[in-house]
């Protein structure tokens, strides 16, 4: 718009947690009129002007550097819904709450008179509303700049916004709705029974050390039970968390005098371990929390599923929804900030390292396995030439048997019909078109293939010249060597026989001398 323009903007419908601008607002110019009409569906109404003829940037005060105060810079709002029109004006933010602290508001909160002294505090939602909105701190156009850094502060989930001289600063933290780094992630769906009576304890210490210390961590939890002797603290199951913190899985026992036992539902020992006195005992021994896994209802898991979180986009948690791999196992949860996420990620590492070592196990367990498979393949063909071999020995002592008990006795009928097939089958078996000619010939063919197979292996291989000729002088001068060394022993025997004929002859000499 030109200089002394009239404008005219109407607000986004409510559209949920609309982040990102639709209205980039307007550059009102040196007496700029500018009007803008109610959104439908608000929800928080803060009454304003419909007119207003302001300054610069469309201020009704000029003061210095002449900023809206409100968060749309030149615009005076309608009633703009609070969680149904975020994001609408020219901030890109907040825009839903466009208050003009100098004017009179004539409505509160959802239609109410505004708060007045004496009455109830405002609530916190209010209150962070206000500090994002129209902060009335320093009472000129600073608080615009404020309210902007209350936004950035509420955008990243952390800090303090201060709105008014009167009230305390709100905290804001990443469980406020407007904070940004939101996201979500899926659980698995309890399956446990509150019957079952399993509760979960989380120790800050390792894995090794629980482990090790169970006995004991069993007789403290007995202890703080009250030593009561028909009580049995179990352990189902121990499990690494992040931070070298461990998961413990407990549920008691409780034994009745008849002999009957019996366990205690998860939500009755849950509840006395959360008392004050017990859960300060708890901390002396480690443990940082307790919580319980028992499936959820189906009006429970519908509830859930129906109402979006506090601070989580609507639209979001419906396609979270339709994106759930396994809707039957699988829940949406929210993801709130940064340490959550790492947290998660810390999680699915270690559950990573937990199924790898497991698939480790498998893996070894699978080649003992086949190592015992392949041990009990050989025993088992070993030990069926050893029943043949015996088969074979019993037929033999079963023939001579027979043998000695027929003797004496003429051939019977049947035993002529056995020696007439088995002249057949001797007689088939011995046919050149039979089984023994073609194994014949499959012998031929085997002995031919080996010799060719000679052949070729006598064949494969050949000797360059040069370096046969090599070969040839190295064997020829081996030999000329050997043929050296054998006269060099030759030489050296003659020598000794010498040497014995001798002294043989010297021994003759001496002999006569002596007779």
């Amino acid at each position: 718009p030109g200089f002394g323009a009239a404008t005219t903007t109407a607000a986004a419908p409510a559209t949920g947690f609309s982040f990102g601008s639709t209205n980039t607002g307007t550059f009102g110019g040196f007496g700029t009129t500018t009007t803008t009409a109610a959104a439908p569906g608000s929800t928080f109404s803060f009454a304003a002007p419909a007119n207003t003829t302001g300054g610069l940037f469309g201020n009704t005060q000029n003061k210095g550097f002449g900023f809206s105060t409100g968060l749309g810079a030149g615009t005076a709002a309608g009633t703009t819904g609070f969680g149904t029109g975020l994001g609408t004006t020219s901030l890109g933010g907040f825009g839903g709450f466009n208050i003009q602290p100098t004017q009179q508001q004539q409505g509160g909160l959802f239609g109410q008179q505004a708060q007045q002294p004496g009455q109830p505090q405002p609530t916190q939602l209010y209150q962070q509303v206000t500090a994002l909105s129209a902060p009335t701190l320093l009472g000129d156009e600073r608080d615009s700049i404020l309210a902007k850094w209350n936004q950035l502060q509420a955008y990243w989930g952390t800090g303090k916004g201060y709105y008014s001289n009167n009230n305390a600063p709100v905290d804001f933290t990443q469980e406020n709705p407007f904070c940004r780094f939101k996201a979500v992630g899926y659980s698995c769906v309890p399956v446990s029974k509150d019957e079952d009576g399993l509760v979960v304890l989380v120790l800050n210490k390792k894995e090794a050390d629980v482990r090790a210390q169970q006995q004991q961590l069993v007789e403290s939890l007995h202890k703080i039970l009250g030593s009561n002797q028909t009580l049995t603290v179990n352990v189902d199951g121990v499990k690494a968390l992040p931070s070298d913190q461990t998961e413990v899985i407990i549920y008691v026992v409780e034994r009745s005098l008849n002999g009957t036992s019996k366990r205690i539902p998860a939500s009755t020992l849950f509840s006395y371990l959360e008392q004050a006195n017990i859960k300060a005992q708890l901390t002396q021994i480690g443990v940082a929390m307790s919580v319980t896994r028992t499936e959820l209802s189906p009006a429970q898991l519908k509830q859930l599923l129906q109402n979006a979180p506090a601070g989580v986009d609507p639209i979001i948690w419906e396609q979270a929804k339709v994106d759930n791999p396994d809707p039957e196992k699988l829940i949406p949860v929210p993801m709130v900030g940064f340490k959550e996420l790492l947290r998660r990620l810390q999680i699915q590492e270690q559950m990573t390292k937990q199924h790898q070592t497991r698939v480790d196990i498998i893996s070894s367990d699978i080649s003992e396995l086949q190592k015992n498979q392949a041990t009990t393949v050989a025993k088992i063909a070993q030990y069926k030439r050893k029943l043949m071999d015996l088969s074979h020995r019993v037929l033999q002592v079963l023939i001579k048997q027979e043998i000695q008990r027929k003797s004496g006795y003429a051939i019977q009928v049947d035993e002529e019909h056995l020696r007439v097939q088995l002249d057949t089958i001797q007689s088939e078996l011995n046919a050149p078109t039979q089984f023994k000619g073609r194994l014949n010939e499959l012998m031929s063919q085997i002995r031919m293939q080996n010799h060719f197979g000679a052949v070729r292996s006598e064949e494969r291989y050949s000797v360059d010249a040069d370096l046969l000729r090599e070969i040839k002088q190295h064997l020829k001068q081996q030999q000329e060597g050997l043929s050296h060394l054998i006269s060099v022993i030759k030489d050296d025997l003659e020598d000794i026989k010498l040497i014995e004929h001798g002294l043989s002859d010297s021994g003759h000499m001496r002999g006569g001398i002596l007779s």
